[in-house]
């Protein structure tokens, strides 16, 4: 440390041959310090205060800026880690700049930069003359602070709920409506009520709901059945009309009824009735067969055919010397031909398994449709007509074969009906029995429109039957 001023010797040598009044000024302007250096506009030297006492004996250096002042300050106080913030601040920190007045010519010493903050451990050391001031000091973290969310926001809620299938889950939004309930004392109630009472349909309404729903099931492919039996006269070709007016009225896609009586068929007069058909153009399975090679669209197929409202049909060869010429390698021709536009196809076979044909025809049949009767031979020979097909190769068609024994001559009470509907109805998939109805027993036109509500059931029975067959 230096001596004190009273101990000084250069300072007594100064202060001799001076007057009194003269040194009690000098000594005011270097207590003072300030007003010499703002008037002469220099800077006067600071010396920052150490961190630490030194050691004795130590002389403290002097630095004659404010950057050498602050890394000096810098060396000697570490970095001290600062933890992250847990909240941003409301407002940035602002540096206040210092102010000069209209009359100052600089800085004072008491306007000087204060000393680096001791939280800053990255502050930039840049020199500045003493004319112009420092800059506000920016500081910009190296990591953003991290924040924490105390409870989830409704964006948060949004992301993290599973989103909803609209396509394959409709339900999800929609409330599911009662079916309207049609005839009876619910369809009734609906009807004068304008619907705001809605009981939902009956038990007898919902298995004809079950049934349109079975027949109208969506098909993969083409498929055939084939109607036979041994005996004739016992409702093959009825049923085959019945069935298919039924499979038009339900279903989205047009059946075909192909008929393959060898015998001078019936099928288009029974479906259309016999004066129509006399009017039409006489096309049959023979024109199909001679001129097979140039259709190639169902507009070119549609001329060989007839049309019982949705149900088209293929007639039969009326002249007998022609009819049973069809051969099994014909037919084939003719199915594979129907496949490419026709979902489903029925084939009236005729009597009898054992004509050219039919070979042709067991070979592409998916299922079958056996016709029976009440009477005590129709019955024998549709048990025969089980047995045949099972012992010529065809246990699967016969053991998934449907028998629909049809009430056609009203047989007397004397015939045990419940025995031989539970006879057949073991050796076969499935059995439908169609009550007497005189649009059936006739042997006209068939038409759903006139036919009783038992016998039209009987025939979406058989419908069903047949399409759950397809597999």
């Amino acid at each position: 440390m230096p001596d004190p001023a009273d101990h000084n010797e250069s300072a007594t040598a100064e202060d001799a041959g001076q007057p009194q009044p003269a040194r009690r000024r000098r000594d005011l302007r270097r207590a003072v310090g300030a007003l010499s250096d703002a008037q002469t506009g220099t800077m006067p030297a600071v010396t920052p205060e150490p961190s630490s006492t030194p050691d004795a004996g130590t002389p403290v250096p002097r630095r004659s800026s404010w950057a050498e002042a602050a890394a000096a300050a810098d060396h000697a106080k570490p970095a001290a880690h600062v933890p992250a913030p847990t909240r941003r601040p409301a407002k940035p920190p602002v540096t206040a700049q210092p102010q000069f007045g209209a009359g100052s010519a600089g800085p004072s010493v008491d306007s000087a930069p204060a000393q680096p903050d001791e939280h800053n451990s990255r502050t930039t050391a840049v020199a500045y003359d003493g004319d112009t001031p420092a800059p506000p000091s920016s500081h910009v973290p190296e990591e953003a602070p991290a924040f924490r969310r105390v409870r989830p926001t409704a964006a948060d809620a949004i992301a993290e709920s599973p989103m909803p299938d609209f396509i394959s889950s409709p339900g999800l939004f929609v409330k599911e409506q009662k079916p309207r309930p049609v005839g009876g004392i619910r369809g009734a109630i609906y009807s004068l009520t304008g619907g705001a009472w809605n009981l939902g349909p009956s038990a007898k309404q919902r298995d004809e709901d079950e049934l349109a729903r079975r027949i109208s099931r969506q098909l993969q492919g083409s498929y055939n059945t084939a109607v036979l039996s041994l005996k004739g006269g016992i409702g093959k070709t009825s049923t085959t009309v019945g069935v298919g007016l039924t499979l038009a009225e339900f279903r989205g896609d047009a059946p075909c009824a192909i008929d393959a009586n060898p015998d001078s068929g019936d099928l288009v007069e029974r479906a259309l009735g016999e004066g129509i058909y006399q009017q039409a153009s006489p096309r049959t399975i023979t024109d199909l067969l001679k001129n097979i090679e140039s259709v190639d669209s169902l507009t070119a197929l549609a001329r060989y055919m007839h049309h019982a409202g949705r149900l088209h049909l293929i007639a039969g060869e009326q002249d007998p010397e022609v009819s049973d010429s069809l051969t099994a390698e014909e037919y084939l021709r003719i199915r594979k031909l129907i496949s490419n536009y026709y979902s489903v196809a029925l084939t009236d076979c005729g009597t009898g398994v054992t004509h050219n044909a039919m070979s042709g025809i067991l070979q592409s049949a998916d299922n079958l449709v056996i016709a029976a009767g009440y009477a005590v031979s129709g019955a024998k020979r549709a048990r025969s007509t089980l047995h045949w097909l099972a012992s010529h190769g065809y246990e699967d068609l016969a053991r998934n074969a449907i028998v629909v024994i049809t009430d056609k001559d009203e047989v007397s009470s004397r015939v045990d009906k419940d025995a031989i509907e539970e006879h057949l109805a073991g050796i076969c998939r499935q059995l439908i029995a169609v009550p007497h109805d005189r649009g059936v027993a006739d042997g006209d036109l068939v038409t759903l429109d006139v036919l009783k509500p038992e016998t039209r059931r009987a025939y979406k029975e058989i419908a069903a039957a047949i399409v759950d067959g397809y597999r």
